[in-house]
């Protein structure tokens, strides 16, 4: 017969995972890892915490091993993931709508993805068409309709 695991919580933050439990206004991850801990106080030992947490062995361990290192914190939520950051962000977003809404340039009767685009660059943007389709499909705009820009609808 194994010795059974001791896994005791630090007494503010078993009342911060119950209410966290209780309120449930987190993610279903950090909800589980939470119910972990909280099971794992209770004395039951790593397979019982894993079954009645509906997760596998595994995380059991990595959460009890996070939180004994780190911390609750570490311990119910993940790291930023790297990736790589966004093209389009709110700024570039702004200056693609507002160039959409304003009048198009001499020998066009309206604005074009290409059009668009080739303009974008010379503002420093270096995005391809589709981008700029992209988010003038979510501001609803048309470049080649009558009404650029947010539809009133």
């Amino acid at each position: 017969m194994s010795t059974p695991v001791v896994f005791q919580l630090a007494a503010a933050d078993l009342v911060e995972l119950q209410g966290l439990v209780s309120k449930g206004h987190t993610s279903v991850r950090t909800q589980n890892r939470a119910r972990v801990l909280l099971l794992a106080h209770q004395g039951l030992d790593p397979e019982e915490v894993a079954a009645a947490a509906l997760v596998s062995r595994a995380t059991v361990y990595n959460v009890w091993a996070r939180y004994r290192a780190h911390g609750l914190p570490v311990a119910l939520h993940d790291r930023p993931r790297p990736g790589q950051p966004r093209k389009v962000t709110p700024r570039v977003e702004a200056a693609i709508t507002h160039l959409a809404c304003s009048q198009a340039p001499a020998g066009a009767s309206t604005w074009s993805l290409r059009l668009l685009r080739e303009h974008l660059v010379v503002l420093g943007h270096e995005l391809s068409a589709e981008a700029v389709r992209l988010v003038l499909k979510k501001v609803s705009s048309n470049p080649g309709s009558g009404a650029s820009g947010a539809s009133g609808r």
